[in-house]
């Protein structure tokens, strides 16, 4: 089968013929149809992030937002069928026995396999997963528009939860890229007045077709949010400290910071504003099987759509590219 495998930290992918995958007692063997190429991907093929490069298990296959056809199962799998489309995201497998699994945090859980990282991934003709943790795909949805939602959407709804956004709350989401853009429509569906904040215009009109109240660049955000009585909660699904220094500076008291992206260098907040005007700063991370449930559900129901950019794996490089130099809108999809 075709794939873009990853030789070395910081190398182009290759794009090679490999074996395809026997899929184990407890697997699916999914015949690719989209893989959504995902930030996080980025990172961990320029090395970024120090404790992932540590696991990466060279040759690498990345690509964790994966949907396409059950096409072999083994013979202990029961939840899904030949035939059947199902998704695979950054959370691959959780043992379901530690106290992280049992408390609705399984995405934290220790033993943790990540797609891509640990086990082979979706830039890839197939992929055998764990059919504890592979999802069903709605009726209704395509595989290029499900794809992103398994790390992107299931990332921002859980975000959202966690900043316990409430109708009626200003709500400022900085940057309106592939998490970002969904990151709105997630909020205004909870009710909130939704500021989009960006360095680009034309994205700042993408926000406003998929419903922000306002749109502000990025260099005057922290006036004109304050102007309005500054925000609730900030979500930043970006990796840019200067998008952390401006969100927290948006906040009104009492506002909450939610940490998404990643930026190389630590963020640096305030002890004094944090006690003064009370101030939370929260971290949220992909999410678990029921999140992806819920952001799908959302997604069926019309209330969630990923803006996607279609590709073929030959242009793997080329997209890691125009992602680096931040020329995606939406979400970049490869499409078999």
């Amino acid at each position: 089968m075709k794939a873009a495998v990853l030789h070395q930290i910081g190398q182009p992918f290759a794009l090679e013929d490999v074996p395809v995958p026997t899929p184990a007692a407890d697997q699916i063997l999914l015949r690719v149809e989209a893989c959504g190429v995902c930030h996080s991907d980025l990172h961990v093929a320029r090395g970024d992030w120090p404790t992932v490069t540590k696991i990466l298990q060279l040759p690498a296959i990345l690509g964790h937002e994966v949907v396409g056809i059950v096409d072999a199962k083994g013979e202990s799998v029961t939840g899904l069928g030949e035939g059947q489309r199902a998704g695979v995201g950054w959370l691959h497998w959780a043992c379901g026995q530690c106290e992280f699994c049992r408390q609705e945090a399984e995405h934290l859980c220790a033993q943790r396999l990540v797609t891509g990282v640990r086990v082979p991934g979706g830039y890839a003709a197939f992929m055998a997963a764990k059919a504890s943790h592979a999802m069903p795909i709605p009726e209704g949805l395509q595989p290029e528009g499900a794809a992103p939602l398994l790390c992107a959407g299931v990332t921002v709804v859980r975000a959202c939860r966690r900043a316990e956004v409430q109708p009626g709350q200003r709500v400022a989401v900085f940057g309106v890229g592939g998490l970002g853009h969904l990151a709105i429509q997630v909020a205004r569906h909870r009710g909130a007045e939704v500021t989009a904040v960006d360095v680009a215009r034309e994205k700042l009109d993408l926000a406003s077709w998929l419903g922000a109240t306002h749109g502000v660049l990025a260099s005057e955000a922290p006036q004109a949010i304050k102007a309005r009585g500054g925000a609730h909660v900030a979500l930043v699904p970006v990796g840019s400290r200067a998008a952390y220094d401006a969100a927290f500076r948006s906040l009104r008291a009492g506002g909450t910071l939610v940490v998404i992206g990643i930026p190389t260098e630590d963020l640096a907040v305030s002890a004094d504003f944090m006690t003064t005007k009370e101030f939370r700063v929260i971290g949220s991370g992909v999410g678990t099987r029921n999140d992806v449930q819920e952001t799908l559900q959302l997604a069926a129901a019309g209330h969630l759509r990923c803006q996607v950019q279609t590709r073929s794996l030959d242009e793997i490089n080329q997209v890691f590219d125009e992602l680096e130099q931040g020329r995606i809108q939406g979400r970049a999809v490869v499409v078999f």
